[in-house]
């Protein structure tokens, strides 16, 4: 926690005038900045990979400098540092389903045609460093596709499966990764972010993958 100044420069460029914030540096090398209020969300952040560098500025205050892969750099002018703590929180159990979607994440496993013709399943939950990726599928044409399924598609799943695609290019055995976004319900603003960061969206029918999974079952 410390009083300080943040600046971005890459795509656009956005100024945090002096204030009280909270800096988080996870583990697997992102950078976010919080507010006390607002919203759950960073008020800025750098995703992984990025790098963070330490100096001092003409004044000798802290100053980090966090640059990206793309060369967007954050940086953060730090006042005074008003409480410091470090904690190892282990390995991440990854997000327990509820119901509804756990079984609409075993249903597409078993159907994955239902997702784009000529699916194939490859695992369900692939394992990355940040957690697992619901279900890593192959395309007709034998390329990799990551799918993230909720029942209630929003902003948050977006970004959640745009970092394991961050991650999941840098694998020369899987790159290039297409990602795809399933959900019952996909609301406007996800499917907008998912378009523009070349994510596919798909409107799933719980009941009609149920139909289908229980026909199956009694033709067997």
């Amino acid at each position: 926690m410390a009083r300080c100044q943040v600046d971005y420069a890459g795509r656009l460029t956005a100024h945090l005038p002096m204030a009280t914030r909270v800096l988080m540096i996870k583990a697997d090398g992102s950078v976010l900045i919080h507010s006390d209020g607002g919203s759950y969300k960073p008020l800025n952040w750098m995703s992984p990979p990025c790098t963070l560098r330490e100096g001092r500025d003409d004044e000798g205050r802290i100053e980090w400098t966090v640059t990206s892969k793309t060369d967007d750099t954050l940086r953060i002018l730090i006042d005074a540092v008003l409480h410091e703590t470090t904690h190892d929180l282990g390995v991440d159990p990854g997000l327990q389903k509820d119901g509804v979607e756990r079984h609409l994440q075993e249903l597409l496993a078993e159907h994955p045609t239902a997702l784009g013709e000529g699916f194939t399943l490859v695992r369900r939950e692939y394992p990355t460093a940040i957690g697992p990726v619901d279900l890593m599928c192959r395309d007709s044409g034998g390329a990799a596709i990551a799918v993230e399924v909720k029942r209630r598609g929003e902003i948050d799943g977006v970004e959640q499966l745009t970092r394991y695609l961050e991650l999941l290019n840098r694998d020369p055995l899987l790159a290039p990764v297409r990602g795809i976004f399933a959900a019952q319900e996909i609301k406007p603003q996800a499917r907008v972010l998912a378009t523009d960061r070349g994510i596919a969206c798909v409107v799933v029918d719980y009941d009609a993958l149920r139909g289908l999974d229980n026909a199956e079952h009694r033709l067997f």
